[in-house]
């Protein structure tokens, strides 16, 4: 699975770079019995429909003309906006999420605790602190960043 996304990247990196679209992540997934190639995109506006139309077709035409085929099982092309909970992946999504509020999965508890969410103060090579509400008083906590299985945009209610 993981030459597929190898490959997908390699083909679709020129592409949005034509646009200055950018590559937000590519995930190849089996769900249920069907598989699904998924590529996330942005721009500094945000995604609309005509933009993943776009890149859709483009990609689409790109995989179809590789002989022999880089996928050979039945998928669906999904092209679409990461959403307003954009995973965090490269180091400029962390950079440009400062200050913003988001939601990060460890691989271990920390405090009794897998899941934080709260607003990112502070990010360097080896940690994140994030500003953490816990019932009315707000506390600071900072994480190895190794430690962190998942981080994302998050939507505070």
């Amino acid at each position: 699975m993981s030459t597929v996304v190898e490959t997908v990247h390699d083909l679709v990196g020129p592409i949005l770079d034509q646009h200055h679209f950018e590559l937000v992540d590519i995930e190849f997934v089996k769900e249920g019995s069907s598989w699904y190639l998924r590529v996330f995109i942005d721009k500094p506006n945000g995604i609309d429909l005509e933009d993943c139309a776009l890149i859709n077709d483009a990609l689409s035409e790109k995989l179809d003309s590789i002989d022999p085929d880089p996928i050979p099982q039945a998928y669906f092309l999904d092209v679409s906006s990461p959403g307003a909970e954009r995973p965090l992946k490269k180091e400029a999504d962390y950079q440009q999420a400062l200050g913003d509020y988001i939601n990060i999965s460890l691989y271990q508890a920390v405090d009794g605790e897998k899941i934080y969410q709260g607003h990112l103060k502070a990010i360097d090579a080896d940690t994140l602190t994030m500003s953490i509400k816990i019932k009315t008083r707000q506390k600071e906590m900072t994480f190895n960043r190794k430690e962190i299985a998942k981080a994302r945009l998050a939507i505070e209610f």
